[in-house]
């Protein structure tokens, strides 16, 4: 089964860009950070980035999944809250995590279980992907649900068209980048979610990457001008003591205390079922560490209503809420179409609407899958 499915992978590809060529017909793909050296015949750690007689293939033309969710689900809490987002995922992922909620996506050509997942392709080209962007009412296209560093060509395809039709695109990603794939997409994306899911040199070791490079995407992609979030999916006994947190807080102020820093509850899936599910308190005790070291937007994600005010936008300068949230839902939406609070002036860092009277309150409609 498996090299059937590789066989209907390869057969959705197309010459990659991001690569240099190397001695003996060998290339060094530099779509992630892992900067694969593969042999004509050979595949990267990714799996669908392979060497066809000198030439590095990436997949192109296809999805296998695209639906309309609230861009708060991604999460971005501060690019065009309440806007949707056209989201589309290929297959695979250059990581490995025992924790992966999307796995049936990332680790197909990996795990015999996930191989189902080749049954959900749709083959389809970048102008139909715009089409139903602007059709469903989407402002936002994002690139998830698998890795979407490995599939950059592709997306940079359908980014180039989404800009010019006026929508705003964004990456989900683990931030396991090259500055060559940042600045590839640099024309065209204006928002990058970026995981950040340890402080510690050996978990990105078993998950397949190095932490060094994580910090170095975020780093370079704010100093690029993207608008940039940070997530840590908080785990029991993994990534949770104080001294984690506090580095991983630290970090992300020395680049911007205006970063916003979401952290997540985790729940047990795929592989990692032997700890219990993230606690309120947790989830508590790890944002106001992230207050404490700086950073002026914290939230606490995936306990909706339990939180508090968690959810919550506040102005830095008078405290006024500016954004009201449950889950995914805007409740109440104040920053005016300057990007400002209404009470005292200052300015809200992050991408708002020129029009909040357009903003959708109390949410509905999602998700509408298009494919």
């Amino acid at each position: 089964m498996m090299s059937t499915v590789m066989e209907i992978l390869d057969n959705l590809t197309g010459p990659a860009a991001l690569f240099e060529p190397e001695k003996d017909g060998q290339v060094r793909c530099l779509a992630c950070a892992n900067r694969c050296l593969i042999k004509p015949g050979g595949r990267g750690v990714c799996q669908v980035r392979f060497n066809r007689g000198g030439t590095l293939m990436a997949p192109r033309g296809y999805v296998a999944g695209a639906q309309v969710d609230p861009i708060e689900k991604k999460p971005f809490n501060h690019f065009l809250p309440g806007s949707s987002a056209l989201t589309f995922g290929m297959l695979g992922c250059d990581f490995h995590c025992s924790f992966c909620q999307n796995w049936l996506s990332s680790q197909v050509l990996r795990d015999e279980r996930a191989t189902r997942s080749v049954g959900r392709i749709e083959q389809v080209q970048p102008e139909q992907l715009v089409d139903y962007a602007v059709r469903s009412g989407a402002q936002i296209i994002a690139s998830s649900y698998n890795e979407p560093l490995i599939t950059t060509e592709w997306a940079v395809e359908i980014f180039t068209l989404a800009v010019k039709a006026g929508l705003k695109c964004v990456y989900i990603s683990n931030g396991n980048a090259t500055p060559h794939a940042l600045e590839m997409l640099q024309p065209c994306l204006s928002g990058y979610k970026i995981d950040l899911k340890s402080m510690q040199e050996k978990n990105y070791r078993e998950l397949g990457g190095r932490l060094q490079n994580v910090l170095d995407t975020i780093q370079k992609a704010y100093d690029l001008g993207f608008w940039v979030e940070v997530v840590t999916l908080v785990i029991p006994r993994y990534n949770d003591s104080n001294e984690e947190l506090w580095e991983a807080a630290r970090f992300l102020s020395s680049v911007s205390a205006d970063i916003p820093w979401h952290v997540t509850a985790f729940h047990p899936d795929y592989r990692m079922q032997d700890r219990p599910p993230t606690s309120v308190e947790t989830l508590t005790r790890a944002a106001e560490i992230g207050q404490e070291a700086g950073l002026h937007y914290v939230y606490a994600g995936n306990l909706p209503g339990r939180v508090k005010s968690l959810e919550d936008t506040y102005c830095p300068a008078c405290n006024t809420r500016l954004v009201a949230r449950f889950g995914y839902t805007i409740r109440e939406y104040q920053i005016t179409a300057q990007g400002t609070c209404p009470q005292c002036g200052a300015r809200l860092p992050g991408v708002w609407t020129d029009r909040p009277e357009t903003v959708n309150i109390g949410g509905g409609g999602y998700p509408r899958r298009v494919i």
